[in-house]
């Protein structure tokens, strides 16, 4: 689900960035009013769950892959809006130093998985959950269905952009200059995949994490419950209640090889070389509902795809001869960066709210 560059139009990539600015201006807003000491750290902690689940591809039907999004559980502990903040961060990352998503494409990334995966998940959570107790199974149960709808919804909307692509850009000839499947290929090979194993995949990672959470520190859920008021949360640190996902994020980084398993590329990711090879083309082939690749990369796309080069392209740092070990250090150094821009971020937020208060008291 992660766009690479090239496959959108400039014009596209424009508009989503310029789609997904006003969600980020008000996440902040919405954040920074109701900033408090632990609110930070758990945005940090489900923006590095987030980065680290989006690591373990899975097997989809048509010999691609994909993966959760973490999307429902961020959205199912601090709302929709911490979650829009905290999943772009993840995705920063991964498109900056992992190359895991085009940098042109950051912003369709972001409007497709945090922006409309996270007011999804939110709405879904709180239909299902309704007034259920913080220690009800059904808020585990509507966690899980959250993420299972929300990553369906961003699959469909990301869809929509690959199949406009050949529909807005052609070159004199009249072939494809980005994504070169129209809306009949793009939707199908999409949704398939991720309604019958990805969204389970989310379903179960949302559900089995707000399930912990309930054993271990259900006021953790109150927030996005609405069972505190407006504006009116908690101030004092307690990390502690944060160590056992701590713990667990750190044995999912360890268990990250895993995702390596999986083989073929995610729909939509193949990269420019991939259409001049014969075998990669009889798998873009067969993932794309039988319809042929164009001969070679489409020119646009081709063009763009060079644009940005990742440091620790595919999450495979070139000094590392095993790509277990690379892959183990690429979850550890990516959520060392998530982290740091969350709470960077945090910290400029908390500095904007102190500004803010002191030219109310001076006036």
């Amino acid at each position: 689900m992660h766009i690479p560059d090239g496959y959108l139009g400039p014009a596209t990539c424009a508009a989503l960035y310029a789609g997904a600015s006003p969600f980020w201006y008000v996440a902040l807003r919405r954040v920074r009013r109701s900033v408090h000491t632990r609110l930070v750290p758990l945005i940090s902690l489900l923006a590095a769950f987030s980065f680290v689940v989006m690591m373990f591809n899975i097997p989809l039907p048509g010999g691609t892959t994909g993966h959760a999004v973490g999307v429902g559980l961020s959205a199912s502990v601090v709302g929709p809006w911490a979650s829009v903040l905290a999943i772009s961060m993840a995705l920063v990352i991964q498109a900056i130093f992992f190359g895991d998503g085009g940098v042109t494409a950051l912003g369709a990334n972001c409007f497709n998985m945090a922006v409309v995966g996270s007011l999804v998940a939110w709405a879904v959570y709180r239909l299902i959950s309704g007034g259920a107790s913080l220690s009800s199974p059904r808020r585990a149960v509507a966690a899980g269905a959250a993420g299972y709808v929300a990553v369906n919804a961003a699959a469909f909307v990301t869809a929509l952009e690959f199949g406009a692509q050949p529909l807005l850009y052609r070159d004199a000839s009249g072939a494809p200059l980005y994504c070169p499947y129209a809306w009949d290929v793009a939707i199908p090979a999409m949704m398939l995949g991720h309604l019958l194993v990805a969204g389970i995949a989310e379903f179960a990672f949302s559900a089995g994490v707000v399930g912990f959470l309930q054993r271990t520190d259900p006021g953790m859920l109150k927030d996005a419950a609405g069972l505190r008021p407006a504006g009116v949360l908690e101030v004092q640190t307690r990390s502690r209640t944060l160590r056992p996902l701590w713990l667990v994020l750190g044995l999912m980084m360890l268990l990250t090889p895993i995702g390596i398993l999986a083989s073929g590329t995610a729909w939509g990711e193949w990269a420019a070389s991939d259409f001049a090879d014969p075998a990669a083309r009889q798998q873009i082939a067969a993932a794309s509902l039988g319809h042929a690749p164009p001969a070679g990369a489409p020119h646009g796309l081709a063009k763009l795809s060079t644009i940005w080069t990742a440091p620790w392209a595919g999450y495979a740092p070139t000094f590392l001869q095993s790509p277990e070990i690379g892959y183990v250090l690429s979850a550890m150094f990516g959520v060392g960066l998530v982290v740091l821009l969350a709470l960077t971020v945090g910290g400029l937020v908390r500095v904007r709210r102190h500004q803010a208060a002191m030219k109310a008291v001076d006036a």
